[in-house]
C-alpha cells in the first residue's frame, strides 16, 4: 500500500511539474472576497505576454499567495493584487474598476 502511494505522489508531482514547465498554470483562479469574486483567467494573460514572475516572485512551487501576503509576513494579499492587477490594467486594456473584475 506504502508503494502504491508512493508512486501516485511521484506521478501527481510530475503532473504539477510538467504543467509548470508548459507554462499553462491553472486554466482559471477565483478570488473570493466581500466585494465579490474576482476570476482570474491564467491562460489568456500569460497568452497576452504576462511573466510568471509578475505574479509568482517566490517561484510558482511556494505555495499560495496568502501564504506569505498575510499582512503579517508581507503585505497583505489584497494590497498587493490590487497593486499588480491595475498597474498592469491601466497599460492594456484590462478593467480598472472594482465592478470590472470583482463580481456578485
Amino acid at each position: 500500500m506504502r508503494t502504491i502511494l508512493t508512486v501516485l505522489a511521484m506521478f501527481i508531482c510530475l503532473g504539477v511539474a510538467t504543467n509548470v514547465l508548459a507554462n499553462r498554470g491553472r486554466e482559471e483562479i477565483r478570488f473570493f472576497s466581500q466585494t465579490g469574486t474576482v476570476t482570474f483567467k491564467h491562460v489568456e494573460h500569460t497568452k497576452r505576454g504576462s511573466k510568471c514572475t509578475t505574479c509568482h516572485h517566490e517561484g510558482v512551487l511556494s505555495g499560495t499567495c496568502r501564504k506569505c501576503h498575510n499582512g503579517e509576513t508581507a503585505p497583505p494579499f489584497e494590497k498587493v493584487a490590487h497593486k499588480i492587477c491595475k498597474d498592469c490594467h491601466k497599460q492594456g486594456s484590462g478593467p480598472t474598476k472594482c465592478e470590472g473584475c470583482h463580481v456578485k
